[in-house]
């Protein structure tokens, strides 16, 4: 699954939209309106993740380090090509 920060943006105007609808009424209009709570919930974890991720990349960059904890960056192969290409300064490695 691959859910970027423009993704939650675009499921939270979907939603403002469904919250718009002038025809929602009654039990549809009270679902909807508890669903929205639930996704804005999520939505400000999601938020509160990215702040850390960004916090501890501008951490990497501040002072150098190169190596970060397997719980903030985990270990699947793609996040260590992730790592090897922040590592090389974002640039692909020859050979």
């Amino acid at each position: 699954m691959k859910n970027t920060l423009m993704d939650l943006n675009n499921h939270l105007f979907a939603e403002l939209e469904r919250l718009g609808d002038e025809e929602l009424a009654g039990e549809e209009l009270k679902n909807e309106v508890t669903r929205a709570k639930a996704i804005s919930e999520v939505s400000k974890n999601i938020v509160e993740n990215a702040k850390v991720v960004l916090e501890a990349q501008k951490f990497k960059s501040e002072f150098g380090v190169e190596d970060m904890p397997r719980e903030l960056v985990g270990d699947s192969p793609e996040k260590r090509k992730e790592i090897e290409f922040l590592k090389c300064g974002g640039r692909v490695k020859e050979g």
